[in-house]
């Protein structure tokens, strides 16, 4: 291609996708086995679910707080979801943005989707958001020169902070190991 000169490797990504093929199961979808088995929200680093939506971390984040919004619909075309569970999914996304700023006071935040696998949809046929919280500097050369992000808090860490946070925002309620 004109205009190319090299390429960046983010052998990374590649990881991830292979991880979601294998957490799907036999499920087929990362996705619809977390919404079917809300039992094990800890385990999956789901923050909270209403009746139509859920939060989960990424395991493989771009910078810490890194969320995906996901539907309960088994479905990757956002214009084929019923109003209510769009509704659900913008509402939900906004709330997830509004419980980064109180958790991890970023100074922005990149919200959006990935339709299709060449727009870079790691699950193509379960339509979900990603709210990334960004900070001045946050990319720098150990991702362009060491192939490595430098992630600053553990999951296990952050999202105890997060679901902290939900419970005291009234969007969740609290674990039941905690009452």
């Amino acid at each position: 291609m004109a205009g190319f000169q090299s390429n960046l490797w983010a052998p990374w990504r590649m990881e991830y996708i292979r991880s979601l093929q294998d957490e799907a199961g036999t499920h087929g979808c990362f996705f619809c086995a977390y919404w079917a088995d809300p039992a094990q929200d800890e385990t999956h680093l789901v923050v909270w679910r209403d009746q139509h939506c859920f939060v989960v971390m990424n395991r493989f984040p771009y910078t810490s707080g890194h969320l995906l919004i996901a539907t309960s619909a088994h479905e990757g075309d956002p214009l084929q979801l019923t109003d209510e569970q769009n509704a659900s999914l913008t509402r939900t996304t906004w709330q997830a943005v509004a419980l980064l700023r109180r958790t991890l006071q970023p100074e922005g935040c990149n919200v959006g989707s990935n339709l299709g696998l060449c727009a870079g949809a790691g699950v193509p046929d379960h339509y979900h958001c990603h709210v990334v919280p960004r900070w001045a500097g946050d990319t720098n050369y150990m991702s362009v020169l060491g192939g490595v992000r430098v992630i600053p808090e553990g999951l296990n860490a952050l999202y105890a902070q997060l679901v902290q946070h939900a419970v005291e925002m009234g969007l969740r309620d609290r674990p039941a190991a905690s009452r």
